[in-house]
């Protein structure tokens, strides 16, 4: 470096100067910041003035101060970058080129699994036993069984579950990292992770309620609209706030994201001394990022409760007068929504407590673990698990809609006098081969099988049988000729290929019958008797079961004069 200074290249010899200055700043910091959150111990007095003795083993002196370690009060050798343990049962061995054998990092996991982490590793199963209740709810659900609408999008329904999968898997990494917090013989990664995830938890469990909650005003809003499509526009002050409700709580709750998350962490795991802990972290947990958190949480709360007032008071009976109002909102309001608003208030209780009191704080590696699972870890549960209790209580939307629909159908047919509960005339019964309750538009299998049991091509003796009955009770008067409707119209579910025989017979009847009425023409205007022939059109039966017309030969035309 000394040949460097000398030298004539001065850019050179200003960047050099200032990387070592930076060097020693930066180890200056570090060691400031140690001896102020930790105790240096002296190294022990060794064999002569190049040797000290840790723990039983000889260390060359000179090495350790030329590699910077440090030896502290409790019992590890660290210097900038590494850390080894030195306390009893823990002998590492240096050399004098700075490489250790035999030892162990001060991070690598040393004490057993207390509290905190056996209770965190039954929330984690739990959690993870979650998210496949989740998505067996999801799959219930989101299916589709009517076609999508524009208003109503499935995606709507799922995003609950969507939310719940998201909470689930943040409550298992943060229960499961827990163990390393009581493992760990100086905290690093593990309590950061830790309290990471459980601050993520909060948002996220604040948005399924809420898509939970909105869903529910949606759902109340698409069967009034399947009932009634015009009852409720689409540009009135009940839509305008059903648009903005949406913005103003994902605001809030983006808001208590931004403020928790993206953050410096790094602090949170100097908890390696009482005074360190004090100094460094304490001031991190109760800062005012998160006393801000917890404000917005709560406005996304009020928000939520906002929305569901607002469902009940327009897709519910109306109540007039705030007494008979609030009793309205407590009597349509769904139990599960009261249940789980209550436990994420208590969330947010414990979110605002721990920003303000360090001792029961998740942040505190040495806090009491009823604290941080008991209003923690143990409301997000129970409100997962009431939402996925009902999840499997409720039906799907779309099949729920499905039978509004076919009940409605049946009471307009009932008021039609063709529903199933409807009085039929006389001859019904024996037209439909039912009783008198039987109707081929109502549901019954009696009434499926008489609605397609008169399609041509199925005649039967009892089917001439009713069709004579019937052309008794209905005939026409002497004289007039009844003309027959065409055939291939009397059933819409005769096949194709039926109707096409049934129209060209039917064609080839009518083609007779004109040639009959010309040759009685004729007849008529030379003089003779009008007495009607044998095989005119009033003698032409026509049978309504087959579509057959049954005539005599027709009339042989013996030269053109009788055209």
């Amino acid at each position: 470096m000394s040949d460097l200074y000398l030298s004539d290249n001065v850019p050179a010899v200003s960047i050099a100067i200032l990387l070592e200055g930076l060097a020693y700043v930066s180890m200056l910091a570090i060691m400031v910041g140690k001896l102020e959150n930790g105790r240096i111990v002296p190294f022990p007095v060794g064999d002569n003035a190049t040797d000290t003795v840790i723990n039983d083993e000889h260390f060359n002196l000179t090495a350790l101060q030329h590699f910077n370690y440090t030896l502290w009060s409790n019992d590890t050798l660290s210097n900038v970058s590494r850390c080894f343990l030195v306390l009893e049962g823990y002998r590492p061995v240096m050399f004098d080129n700075g490489s250790f054998i035999n030892g162990t990092s001060c991070y690598d996991p040393y004490f057993g699994v207390h509290t905190r982490g056996a209770t965190g590793i039954a929330f984690a199963c739990l959690f993870a036993i979650s998210i496949v209740v989740s998505m067996t709810n999801l799959r219930k659900h989101g299916r589709l069984y009517l076609p999508s609408e524009k208003r109503f999008r499935a995606i709507g329904r799922r995003w609950q579950w969507y939310w719940l999968l998201f909470v689930g898997t943040c409550g298992a990494i943060s229960g499961f990292t827990s163990i390393d917090v009581d493992r760990a013989y100086l905290q690093g990664l593990a309590i950061i992770l830790q309290n990471f995830f459980l601050f993520m938890m909060i948002p996220g469990i604040l948005a399924a309620i809420w898509e939970s909650v909105r869903h529910w005003g949606s759902w109340q809003e698409r069967q009034i609209y399947d009932r009634d499509s015009v009852l409720l526009p689409h540009d009135d002050k009940r839509s305008k706030k059903e648009f903005w409700m949406p913005l103003v709580f994902y605001l809030f709750d983006f808001m208590n994201f931004f403020m928790t998350i993206p953050r410096s962490w790094t602090k949170i795991q100097y908890q390696r001394s009482l005074d360190q802990q004090s100094s460094n972290a304490k001031p991190v947990g109760t800062d005012g990022r998160f006393k801000a958190a917890t404000f917005f949480a709560f406005l996304a709360w009020c928000v939520i409760c906002y929305s569901l007032r607002h469902s009940v008071h327009y897709y519910k009976p109306r109540n007039r007068g705030w007494w008979n109002s609030l009793k309205g909102f407590f009597q349509f309001a769904p139990v599960k929504y009261l249940l789980v608003l209550t436990l994420a208030l208590v969330v947010i209780g414990h979110s605002g407590a721990i920003a303000f009191e360090w001792t029961i704080s998740p942040l505190r590696s040495d806090a009491n673990p009823g604290w941080i699972y008991g209003l923690g870890y143990a409301p997000i549960l129970l409100i997962i698990v009431v939402l996925e209790i009902f999840g499997f209580i409720d039906r799907n939307e779309d099949r729920v809609l499905l039978e509004q629909r076919r009940l409605r159908e049946r009471t307009i047919d009932a008021e039609l006098g063709i529903g199933a509960g409807a009085q039929k005339p006389s001859w019904w019964s024996k037209r439909h081969g039912g009783g008198a309750g039987s109707s081929p538009l109502d549901g019954t299998a009696d009434g499926s099988k008489a609605l397609f049991a008169d399609s041509p091509g199925r005649q039967t003796a009892h089917g001439n049988q009713q069709s004579m009955e019937l052309r008794d009770t209905t005939s026409p008067p002497a004289g007039f000729t009844l003309m027959p409707a065409a055939p291939w119209r009397s059933s819409f579910n005769t096949p194709a290929a039926a109707r096409q025989e049934q129209r060209t017979a039917y064609d080839r009847g009518q083609a007779a019958d004109n040639g009959l009425m010309a040759a009685e023409r004729v007849d008529g205007d030379r003089g003779e008797d009008s007495t009607p022939r044998r095989g005119s059109t009033t003698e032409t039966n026509f049978s309504s079961e087959s579509g057959q017309s049954v005539r005599a030969p027709p009339v042989k035309i013996r030269s053109m004069l009788d055209v």
